[in-house]
């Protein structure tokens, strides 16, 4: 793996653990084992790891979940898989990371937030086209409002809220949201379809 792989992996890695505050360029050499020498041949400071590191894993996420939409049977498995995603992602997630994100990185914040409204919205405003069609989302439906509606309201997951307290909180509140926001959307088809994918792909949510 070459060495910014390495520092990125490792910078996503330790942000989305313990969150962007406390963790340092000692932090980041150590997990990433490289020398502080070579973190700063490429990086002239934690701001620049940041920024670079934020979009770098937003991106990851975001081909992995295009993949799926794109390679699914129909959009209900498509949303499934992605769900499935997120599932594992919520629960390696410190709630208080965006936050931080946010308020002591604002460009990496408006990085992370221009990737979600340019390419996340649109691989799932074209998710509920496809249901529509295959008649399994309701036909009414208008898919740009419904798409940046469901990603506005992903944001709230991790930032300080009534909603999410803790990581396991946060995995729960993410689900019940998630399930939501697809009844509200789907037919009669597209639930019984959900429900068939939701015992196959998806774990069941312990509610601590």
């Amino acid at each position: 793996m070459e060495p910014l792989t390495k520092i990125l992996s490792a910078s996503a890695e330790l942000f989305r653990q313990y969150g962007f505050k406390t963790i340092t360029m000692d932090d980041i050499a150590r997990r990433a084992g490289i020398s502080k020498k070579t973190l700063y041949q490429h990086f002239a400071n934690k701001n620049e790891v940041v920024n670079e590191s934020v979009t770098w894993y937003k991106c990851q996420i975001t081909e992995m979940c295009n993949a799926a939409m794109n390679e699914a049977e129909n959009a209900i498995q498509g949303m499934v898989h992605t769900m499935g995603m997120f599932d594992n992602i919520h629960r390696q997630v410190n709630p208080m990371a965006m936050y931080e994100l946010e308020r002591y990185y604002p460009e990496g914040f408006q990085r992370f937030r221009e990737i979600l409204l340019k390419q996340d919205i649109s691989a799932l405003k074209g998710n509920i086209e496809r249901g529509k069609e295959e008649g399994l989302y309701r036909a009414e439906i208008d898919a740009d409002v419904m798409a940046r509606y469901r990603m506005e309201i992903s944001l709230l997951f991790f930032h300080p809220n009534l909603l999410v307290t803790d990581r396991n909180n946060m995995h729960l509140v993410a689900r019940e949201v998630g399930e939501h926001f697809l009844y509200g959307m789907m037919t009669p088809k597209g639930e019984k379809l959900y429900q068939k994918y939701k015992e196959k792909y998806l774990k069941t949510v312990s509610k601590i």
